[in-house]
């Protein structure tokens, strides 16, 4: 079991897209979530295919991995935030690598569909993931109440692990 890294204020926190597009409102919803995370302290980064629409119905499926791979290799981002969810994230299996993510643990947060890819990641790797709030859900909700939770628990780290071996 892994445990990764608390976040600070000023660090940087990466955000991806591995399940549904982020199109439409979707594109506002995103840029309003990152103004909220950066007035309070940190740095926004979006993965290179955060915006990308290739299949019509969401970047490939190596787009989508290429950026989970980046985002867990690059030192400067301490914390991945799923932008939503939808379908399809486990097409990314294939094009994880999963010894860039051991190698370089941090935390990863979404809900929904994200569920299957943080329950991968932890399989593989042995890295506790979070569900939580999705990235343009901050902006969306209508409280801040599942931001501030989230926080306190990347931040302050005030949440327990419960492990049982199968």
């Amino acid at each position: 079991m892994v445990i990764p890294n608390k976040i600070k204020r000023g660090d940087t926190i990466g955000v991806i897209a591995p399940s549904n597009p982020i199109i439409d409102e979707n594109i506002e919803e995103i840029e309003k979530a990152k103004k909220i995370i950066e007035s309070i302290g940190f740095k926004v980064k979006y993965s290179t295919n955060l915006f990308a629409n290739t299949n019509k119905y969401s970047a490939t499926a190596e787009e989508k991995a290429n950026d989970i791979n980046e985002m867990f290799a690059d030192k400067e981002v301490k914390m991945i935030w799923c932008a939503k969810g939808g379908e399809n994230s486990n097409s990314v299996f294939d094009y994880i690598n999963y010894d860039i993510i051991r190698q370089n643990p941090k935390i990863i947060c979404g809900y929904s569909d994200i569920t299957s890819l943080t329950n991968i990641i932890t399989e593989k790797t042995g890295l506790i993931t979070f569900s939580g709030t999705n990235f343009k859900t901050i902006a969306t909700d209508e409280t801040d109440y599942s931001l501030k939770e989230a926080l306190k628990r990347f931040i302050s780290r005030k949440f327990r692990i419960r492990y049982t071996r199968r």
